[in-house]
């Protein structure tokens, strides 16, 4: 590596390490907001917040790294064409593949970190991810529960409570039930207490009674109890949750044969496209890095003519990145059309590759002003 490939090479890597992060806590800052009305209104820790939106980190990064590899490579090359400096390598004999070999390989560094994120970290962090967020549903929420609201526990159960004293009692209790939509009920309680059991929490109501209307019947019914066990867990047992496509290894992916019963006959084009998507996503950092030196490293270098290939090389990605989220879409509904996903990420590799290495047309030479007349 000599030493003009090394001084571009560090300016792109800088330039990825700033626009990364940068990206990066924008949108974490974004998506994690939605977990602060927990911290404010429902008692949760700040440590669980980080915890909880430090998982959604590599959920970000595998989309961010090919979008700021392509921000960084089109302007840091923009910019040495505006300070002349690939002028002046082209003058050095420097070849097109030669000025291009810095953000090759800054592509090949991000590729190997792409796949890594994609195939070991992401499927495991949002795993994690999902987990707290079923633990605190199902083993916290007597945490989340506010005093003097109605408090909504899923979308099928509401909870109110006037009062809890410092040592977990419970005091005016009033649940209103829909699991079962043909049998909705209220139960209503003087006083109560939180626990939790392995398979959820649980409320133990004391002096209190059960409310139910017979929707065939309008017939109201009501039931008094001295100690009443309301099971507050939604969605089922700890340990029944369904996992998504996302928290799947690549070889549950595939293996769909095997999990025919369990994941659905609906999910299977899901899953498969899920695990062709992991294999091929990390290649669009290599995608974008050729189309914008594509761009920007074909032609004479101009300032006039410098905007127009910016705007053409951010045009053709966005394009390009529309296409491919467009094919899946198609593709998990006739999984015989995977081959196109494969097309769509990888064709534009030798297209842009073969126009950005042919070398720069010469400038065509002046005409002399006056021609001498010939006798």
């Amino acid at each position: 590596m000599n030493a003009l490939t090394r001084y571009v090479l560090r300016q792109l890597l800088v330039g990825m390490i700033l626009v990364t992060t940068g990206l990066t806590c924008i949108i974490w800052l974004t998506q994690s907001l939605r977990f602060v009305e927990m911290i404010v209104n429902r008692g949760l820790s700040a440590g669980t917040f980080l915890y909880l939106s430090g998982l959604l980190l590599p959920n970000f990064l595998v989309v961010i790294l090919p979008i700021a590899l392509f921000t960084v490579v089109v302007f840091i090359y923009a910019k040495l064409i505006t300070d002349r400096e690939l002028v002046v390598m082209r003058a050095a004999g420097l070849s097109q593949l030669a000025l291009a070999r810095p953000a090759l390989i800054l592509a090949g560094v991000t590729v190997v970190l792409s796949y890594t994120l994609h195939l070991q970290l992401v499927p495991e962090s949002y795993r994690a991810f999902r987990d707290l967020q079923w633990d605190i549903r199902n083993s916290v929420s007597h945490v989340l529960l506010k005093e003097g609201e109605f408090n909504n526990v899923g979308k099928t159960t509401t909870v109110y409570i006037r009062s809890r004293t410092p040592d977990g009692q419970l005091h005016g209790i009033l649940v209103h039930d829909t699991r079962d939509t043909a049998k909705p009920f209220t139960l209503m309680a003087d006083r109560g207490a939180m626990i939790d059991t392995p398979t959820g929490p649980r409320v133990v109501m004391f002096k209190g009674n059960r409310q139910e209307v017979d929707k065939t019947t309008n017939k109201f019914s009501i039931l008094y109890f001295d100690r009443w066990v309301y099971n507050l867990a939604i969605g089922g047992p700890q340990g029944a949750r369904w996992r998504e496509p996302r928290e799947r290894t690549l070889a549950e992916l595939f293996d769909t044969e095997n999990q025919a019963e369990q994941i659905g006959s609906q999910n299977v084009g899901k899953f498969i496209v899920e695990a062709h998507r992991r294999l091929i996503a990390p290649m669009l950092c290599l995608t974008y890095a050729v189309i914008g030196l594509c761009c920007l490293l074909t032609g004479n270098f101009g300032r006039r003519t410098q905007t127009a290939r910016v705007l053409i090389a951010v045009a053709t990605m966005v394009v390009l990145q529309g296409i491919i989220l467009g094919t899946e879409n198609v593709i998990a509904k006739n999984l015989n059309l995977i081959p196109l996903l494969y097309a769509v990420v990888l064709a534009p590799i030798p297209i842009a590759w073969f126009i950005m290495v042919r070398p720069p047309s010469a400038a065509p030479a002046a005409a002399p002003a006056n021609a001498s007349s010939t006798a």
